[in-house]
């Protein structure tokens, strides 16, 4: 397989995670968690899960001139991501999510944005010749809407694959899904884009088609424990998953799309793509955090090797 060339274009996180029982409702205290400190963002997460599976990776982003920004940054070069395209942010903190996590790997997220919110489309400008020999460009929402829509225009008018990942959900732009070629919804966000609750394949291939006539090429519902079903103008099928004990999902769905991305840009057939990336996820969910629970390539291939074929 060719060493892939992805550049992610999104958020830099610093994960404040507590596993407990269970989730407390509003007004409750739930006591006895487990704490763990990680490094997070969907945009890192996303850049880290790429480069671990064997991608050359370079990130685009903004953190703040903090003790977490400083911490990010040696993370990426532990990782082999490259840092040239980070800014670095005088004025805002790096961001920062709080995540509870009960007993069947439910979550819940609040995240402070601080610098990523700072990207601006002339700051993402300064990286347009390392898009445009990307194979595969990766996006997010955890930064301004319009910085995302330069990197997807930049991308798209080069040939590079451009995939979006519509989290956290938000109303998109006319014209963005145009410029995407792989759109990764999971079940609430097919929700949120077409108001079409997405509760089993029907509906999702409901909500599928929805977004490819709104102008992505292929729509990819990740279903959880039920697959990804992956819709194209010409067909749809239903990919199943692998069943793991589930931990923690927090990072699951950015697994799965750093998989994707690897997968494409190595060379790999789509459906044969989102079988890896399948897995990927899979495997990630059995797993405490969000970076911590994202497999190399080698775990990635001891998990895949005794497994059926079909994911």
């Amino acid at each position: 397989m060719n060493v892939p060339r992805i550049v992610v274009v999104g958020s830099v996180n610093t994960d404040m995670v507590v596993k407990g029982e269970r989730l407390p409702g509003p007004g409750e205290t739930v006591t006895g968690g487990q704490f763990v400190l990680a490094a997070g963002g969907k945009g890192a997460n996303q850049a880290v899960a790429a480069a671990r599976l064997g991608a050359d990776v370079t990130l685009v982003a903004k953190v703040g001139r903090d003790v977490f920004g400083d911490q990010a940054i040696e993370n990426f070069h532990r990782e082999g991501i490259r840092t040239d395209c980070i800014l670095r942010d005088p004025d805002n903190a790096t961001g920062v999510a709080l995540i509870l996590v009960d007993d069947s790997g439910e979550n819940l997220i609040s995240v402070a944005s601080g610098a990523n919110h700072a990207l601006t489309p002339a700051e993402i400008e300064q990286a347009a010749e390392r898009i445009r020999t990307a194979d595969v460009l990766m996006l997010q929402l955890e930064i301004p809407m319009d910085a995302v829509c330069r990197a997807a225009q930049i991308a798209a008018e080069a040939g590079v694959p451009v995939m979006l990942d519509p989290a956290p959900a938000a109303p998109l732009p006319e014209g963005l899904l145009r410029n995407v070629t792989y759109l990764t919804p999971n079940e609430s966000e097919a929700e949120r884009l077409t108001a079409i609750a997405v509760t089993d394949e029907v509906t999702a291939r409901r909500a599928a088609e929805r977004l490819l006539a709104a102008g992505a090429r292929y729509v990819i519902v990740t279903l959880g424990s039920k697959g990804a079903l992956l819709a194209g103008k010409d067909n749809t099928v239903l990919i199943p998953t692998e069943p793991v004990n589930a931990v923690d999902t927090t990072a699951a769905g950015d697994a799965f799309n750093g998989g994707l991305a690897w997968a494409r840009g190595s060379g790999m057939a789509l459906e044969a793509a989102v079988r890896q990336a399948c897995l990927v996820g899979a495997l990630s969910a059995t797993r405490l955090g969000a970076q911590p629970s994202l497999p190399t390539k080698d775990e990635l291939m001891r998990f895949a090797e005794p497994l059926s074929p079909h994911c």
